[in-house]
């Protein structure tokens, strides 16, 4: 089924680096690109999959810093039901053309379940990985 999200913005989403964690800790996921820290860390975790989401802008449309920390501290809560694993990070365009967005990184979310989040939070996708640690671009409308 083709997916109402224009083009150029599932393009952006595909160009996008999703950083988990800071400083030389951190992991950077791209789309369709093995990550070994990403397997490592699932290899130490003892999970087979992760999910990188986020509930700031929903739908790709700005909102206030404000409405997005409060957001992001539901799916926070969300996520804490499902995992207690969770990695603060941040979704960002290498062109600049968008702002970093908060993100969070959670080992062992199904996913179903991140999907549902993902829906739940009005996000156009989310990017989930499998034990292979390939991220992939998982659209939801």
């Amino acid at each position: 089924m083709p997916s109402a999200i224009p083009a150029d913005l599932v393009a952006s989403y595909r160009a996008a680096d999703y950083r988990a964690g800071s400083g030389s800790a951190a992991i950077i996921l791209r789309i369709d690109q093995h990550s070994e820290a990403l397997a490592q860390l699932l290899a130490a975790s003892g999970r087979q999959c992760a999910v990188f989401i986020t509930a700031c802008n929903p739908g790709s449309q700005p909102h206030s810093l404000a409405a997005n920390q409060v957001a992001q501290a539901r799916l926070h809560e969300e996520l804490s039901r499902h995992t207690d694993q969770i990695i603060e990070g941040t979704g960002s365009d290498p062109s600049g053309i968008w702002p970093a967005e908060p993100s969070l990184l959670a080992l062992g979310v199904e996913l179903e379940v991140a999907e549902a989040l993902g829906r739940q939070f009005g996000q156009n996708a989310i990017v989930w990985a499998g034990a292979d640690a390939i991220p992939r671009l998982m659209l939801l409308r």
